[in-house]
């Protein structure tokens, strides 16, 4: 059998079985000072919950990790090496964060960013020094070559001191010594060379084959090495925050100092509605409604009978419906014409490869330089699209008729303010669709095609019973795309909207990203805005639900 998957012990070295021994001592003590910091973080008074409960998730780790190491490595078996492994590793990243925060290395960057400019001369003769050195090759084995050698040795050395100088980073480098005489950094700095020793000790290649380990399991733990940064990055700064988020939704937290917790205040509030029934369709709202609760949300007739819905946040619910009436305008209006289009660009006419680099620049221009530019189009005084229409309403009356010109305030009017930004995102949107249908396309076997002309089927049955059914898989990824941007617009209509109202006229772009982002950044209600947040999860998480089921049955119906 291959050595995958037999293992083999080497009967362990003196200096290896100590190094072992070492580690088990070593997994004791982080144990202890694992349980001694989760009792000091909920005993001493002063702490915000959510910096016990992140320290705390950070300390089981530590400990229930070293007890596994603990037990594993003192019957050698291949999992207590990758727990030591694992923990060592983690306290080894942990260190060197604190550290880099505590020394004020982050806050040097920063200023290393403003006075870098001073040395980029001096980085460029240092690259003239290695020039130098290579145009001694050319005199390979004469004292001339060592001669170049040399010169270009120190010019490289003179000028890259005089960086460190021009950019002030010895002054920073002092800096760092200075602040090494505080207890948590040295504490910190410590811990750096601890982990990592300890860290070195158990991927040593003596200690691999102490515990027997294989070739496979070898390549696994590299695996998860090179994964560790990603994996690092998104506890960091996604499933972190995320579970963050969902605790706070929780409270009344207004992202300075209170912090109560509400439970499903915020999600009562948000989703708090009320109907009654109308004796007259006029009949005023606070006669049948507590508007100390509820505000009029709408009304609606139904077999005869009068409705009126009461909302206990009104805005919320317009949010929603705003919400879903973008998705249903811009994801039609972006993904069709990008199936044409790719049909299209598919086609070997000169000049396609031209074409889709200018219908793909859409996709890859700054969202804040395109929403001014449909800013300015969308002006009605100025604008070039009321200009055209303006232009083409005059051609006709030309010819005799009596069209009025309908002077369209696009971005200031209710009924076509979300319009228009439903268009300018759907043109925004276009190029990358346009891309991914195109790929789509290119992947469809051509004898098909071929087939299909030889059944006499014409182009539109073709793309009807070839391309639809074949390309369903690149539309229903599309689709899920699309609908979750749609979903989740904000920088469009922040950026287009005219004035200090991005909610525009009536409210009639309020979107719930935006909704959120009001109550979060402007009123500072980060619980009611995370609850929101929240809310927003699963209505997107129904939409692709459903996407799904749509395209279960699709495959079956092909099937």
């Amino acid at each position: 059998m291959s050595s995958s998957t037999i293992a083999t012990k080497k009967p362990p070295s003196d200096q290896t079985d100590m190094f072992v021994q070492l580690t088990l001592g070593w997994h004791v003590i982080t144990t202890l000072a694992g349980l001694g910091g989760l009792a000091y973080i909920w005993v001493t008074p002063g702490f915000s919950i959510w910096i016990q409960l992140a320290t705390t998730v950070a300390l089981l780790i530590l400990s229930g990790g070293s007890v596994a190491a603990v037990m594993w490595i003192a019957r050698r078996e291949h999992r207590g090496r990758m727990a030591s492994l694992l923990v060592n590793y983690l306290g080894f990243i942990l260190s060197v964060i604190g550290s880099l925060h505590v020394l004020g290395i982050f806050l040097g960057i920063d200023q290393l960013a403003n006075t870098f400019s001073r040395g980029v001369i001096w980085l460029f003769i240092m690259f003239l020094g290695y020039v130098v050195g290579t145009i001694g090759d050319r005199f390979e084995g004469t004292a001339t070559q060592r001669q170049f050698h040399t010169a270009g040795r120190w010019i490289a050395i003179i000028s890259f001191v005089i960086f460190l100088f021009r950019v002030g980073l010895l002054e920073g480098l002092q800096g760092i010594f200075n602040n090494l005489v505080d207890p948590i950094a040295m504490t910190l700095v410590a811990g750096i060379l601890i982990f990592g020793f300890f860290c070195w000790v158990m991927w040593r290649r003596p200690t691999a084959d102490l515990f027997g380990v294989t070739n496979t399991q070898t390549e696994m733990l590299n695996g998860y090495l090179f994964l560790t940064p990603n994996l690092i990055g998104f506890l960091i700064f996604f499933a972190g925050p995320l579970v963050f988020s969902l605790y706070v939704s929780f409270t009344n937290w207004d992202a300075f100092g209170t912090q109560d917790w509400v439970g499903l205040d915020n999600y009562t509030k948000l989703l708090n509605i009320d109907f009654a029934v109308l004796d007259a369709p006029d009949q005023r709202a606070n006669e049948i409604l507590d508007v100390t609760i509820y505000d009029e949300l709408g009304r609606f007739n139904l077999f005869g009978r009068s409705y009126i819905v009461g909302a206990a946040d009104k805005l919320f619910w317009i949010s929603i419906w705003n919400t879903l009436k973008f998705a249903v305008m811009a994801v039609p209006l972006s993904v069709i014409p990008a199936l044409l289009l790719a049909n299209l660009l598919n086609s070997k006419l000169p000049g396609m490869k031209f074409f889709r680099a200018v219908y793909f620049l859409p996709s890859v221009a700054a969202v804040v330089g395109i929403a001014l530019v449909w800013q300015w189009l969308y002006n009605s005084t100025v604008g070039y699209i009321n200009y055209g229409i303006t232009s083409l309403v005059n051609l006709i009356n030309m010819f005799g008729a009596s069209v009025t010109d309908p002077e369209i305030r696009w971005l200031s009017n209710t009924d076509t303010a979300l319009l228009s930004v439903a268009i300018m995102t759907a043109w925004r949107l276009i190029g990358f669709n346009t891309v991914l249908f195109l790929a789509g396309l290119q992947n469809i076997p051509k004898v098909l095609y071929e087939a299909a002309t030889v059944d006499g089927a014409n182009e539109y049955q073709q793309f009807r019973n070839v391309t639809v059914p074949l390309l369903a898989p690149t539309t229903f990824f599309v689709m899920i795309t699309t609908v979750v941007t749609a979903m989740q617009v904000f920088e469009d209509i922040f950026i287009v909207m005219p004035g200090q109202n991005p909610a525009g006229p009536g409210n009639s772009t309020l979107t719930m990203v935006l909704y959120l982002y009001q109550k979060g950044f402007q009123r500072f209600e980060q619980g009611y805005a995370s609850a929101i947040a929240w809310v927003l999860f699963l209505v997107i998480f129904a939409a692709t639900l459903l996407q799904f089921q749509r395209q279960r049955r699709g495959s079956g119906a092909y099937d």
